[in-house]
């Protein structure tokens, strides 16, 4: 069975948001190893200099490659990833699990990711050029794996 690892910044605030969470990690439970690995988040002012912001990216993204897994496959979701269709991440996911044993999503803090951990990942992966909130974002990306492994199963979720 693949582990899924969603290794992020900041801890979900908001119930409703957990609760929505809970519900997919529950569907998930028969599908795949799930994990979501919350690291805290750099504490900067209201206006951070570009230095300051250079060195909360740098200690987010050392905090999450700590985490990473050697042999792991690693996703990187970031703006300059490519868009994929859903169906495309059920293959790719489909593809990894014959070479890897766990996958490793991460999903940097709200200043991103340092350019090193992104030439770390296997793959960088966008859901669009729209910005969304790293709370909302996390359940997104729940919600699309969900659904990735269900399009693999051949189930009616995916319409």
């Amino acid at each position: 069975m693949l582990s899924i690892n969603i290794i992020c910044v900041g801890k979900l605030k908001e119930a409703y948001l957990r609760q929505a969470i809970e519900e997919y990690s529950k569907r998930m439970k028969p599908l795949c190893k799930l994990s979501i690995i919350e690291l805290p988040e750099e504490r900067v002012g209201d206006n951070p200099s570009d230095a300051e912001i250079q060195r909360t990216v740098a200690a987010e993204s050392e905090r999450i490659t700590q985490k990473v897994g050697k042999g792991d496959y690693v996703i990187a979701m970031c703006v300059e990833g490519k868009n994929i269709s859903s169906e495309e991440l059920s293959g790719r996911l489909e593809d990894i699990s014959m070479t890897h044993s766990a996958v490793d999503l991460i999903i940097g803090g709200s200043w991103g990711l340092s350019d090193t951990l992104k030439a770390r990942a296997d793959f960088k992966l966008s859901m669009g050029k729209m910005t969304f909130p790293h709370q909302l974002f996390r359940l997104m990306l729940l919600e699309q794996l969900y659904r990735a492994f269900q399009i693999s199963k051949g189930t009616k979720y995916h319409k």
